[in-house]
């Protein structure tokens, strides 16, 4: 690390520093859920049913699982920077679509366009994989992602005082003008990191394959995805939860949305502090299983009839912290099966994800209901946090069993 921090002038061909690629994570997780609170709200604006107002998780979910699956392989051709610089002036002129759109389908429609700032997610990650081997990528992608815990805890607060205040539309204005900032950040700041860029998309694409025969690839990647798809069903349901069930105003609801955060810090900082001594796996593992147990506490103390509010959003702190733990090295560890498609292997691991997050999301806004309580919400949790621990010991199996795939 100390080799990039040192950099006293930066240029074109100059690798960011860190801290440039924690910003820009950061706020891709700003876009995804800092307007949640503003959900009821919204659909009173729109007069919309509430099922349809939640499409804006979902659709711009599957967007950015779409748009991720030719990020890879244009950052693996063209480079790391001007696919950046593209991905976010797009999303700069579908906010101002969203702050102006008429009506909802215009508005789902420029919401959907904002997914284009999923390039930031995907590229910082690999970025860090092309600066360092990959206990040493597991660690900087933890300290990397930590800007996505950051913000997104501070986020939804902030998304709902401002609601209280000044209306949805407040939200867009600060997406417009964070993401302006960070445009120029990017430019000042990040420099190619890809040495090694490919000939040609039909080269790129022809390597799918590659991955896709791999099945330690599948392991990591469905870790991933099971693993965060416990946080996208929060994403889309917890906003009605706390409305509809248990009665929050935005600006309250605000509050109480950010508690995965609180673990995903601690979950991050152990990562980077530990994921080179402990191994990629054992941290994806551990984080599974502290997943696993949090919500699942959570569900039984519903069903004994003692949950409340402050249950329902406290344990969702371990959805934080397993996914703090996880995440970063079951990326570092699918972007490690192919180092030469680390682009590659970044968007379609994160296309998996996002896809099932999409999924999730939308899953977990059609069962609930105001007379369900929280329980089909938990429910998709439990079932998806297992699954993701499934998928991590079936790697380590592999590796005990046959070595390296």
């Amino acid at each position: 690390m100390s080799e990039h921090s040192g950099t006293t002038q930066r240029s074109p061909k100059s690798p960011p520093h860190i801290i440039t690629l924690v910003v820009i994570s950061g706020m891709s997780a700003m876009v995804m859920n800092m307007f949640l609170p503003s959900l009821p709200t919204m659909t009173d604006y729109f007069q919309a049913d509430y099922r349809v107002m939640q499409l804006s998780v979902a659709l711009y979910l599957g967007a950015v699982a779409l748009l991720q699956i030719v990020v890879g392989p244009m950052s693996d051709r063209f480079g790391r920077r001007p696919v950046l610089l593209v991905g976010i002036g797009v999303f700069l002129l579908a906010t101002i679509g969203c702050l102006f759109a008429p009506t909802v389908e215009i508005f789902l429609a420029f919401r959907m366009a904002q997914a284009s700032v999923g390039v930031a997610m995907v590229l910082s990650r690999a970025i860090a994989r092309d600066m360092f081997d990959q206990s040493q990528a597991a660690s900087m992608i933890g300290y990397i992602t930590m800007g996505m815990a950051v913000i997104p805890m501070i986020s939804p607060a902030i998304g709902g005082a401002l609601d209280a205040r000044f209306g949805w539309q407040a939200n867009f204005w600060v997406f417009l003008g964070f993401g302006t900032a960070v445009f120029w950040l990017v430019w000042a700041d990040v420099g190619e990191t890809n040495k090694i860029q490919s000939t040609s998309f039909r080269q790129q694409f022809s390597e799918y394959p590659e991955l896709f025969l791999s099945p330690r690839f599948w392991g990591y990647s469905l870790s991933a995805a099971f693993s965060s798809g416990a946080f996208f069903a929060y994403l889309g349901g917890a906003p009605f939860v706390g409305s509809q069930v248990y009665g929050l105003e935005p600006s309250r609801l605000g509050l109480f949305f950010g508690a995965p955060a609180l673990g995903y810090i601690v979950g991050n900082f152990l990562s980077g502090r530990y994921s080179v001594i402990v191994g990629v796996n054992r941290m994806v593992l551990w984080g599974t299983i502290l997943l696993s147990f949090g919500i699942s506490l959570s569900l039984i103390i519903s069903l004994a009839g003692y949950g409340t509010v402050y249950t329902f959003f406290g344990f969702m702190i371990f959805i934080g912290l397993g996914n703090g733990m996880a995440l970063p090295n079951a990326t570092a560890g699918m972007l490690s099966v192919r180092p030469h498609l680390a682009g590659t292997a970044s968007g379609l691991g994160s296309a998996i994800m996002m896809g099932g997050g999409a999924a999730l999301s939308a899953l977990a806004g059609a069962f609930l209901k105001a007379e369900s309580g929280p329980f089909p919400l938990l429910w998709i949790m439990v079932i998806v946090s297992f699954l993701s621990m499934i998928s991590i010991l079936l790697v380590i199996r592999r590796q005990k069993s046959q070595g390296l795939a």
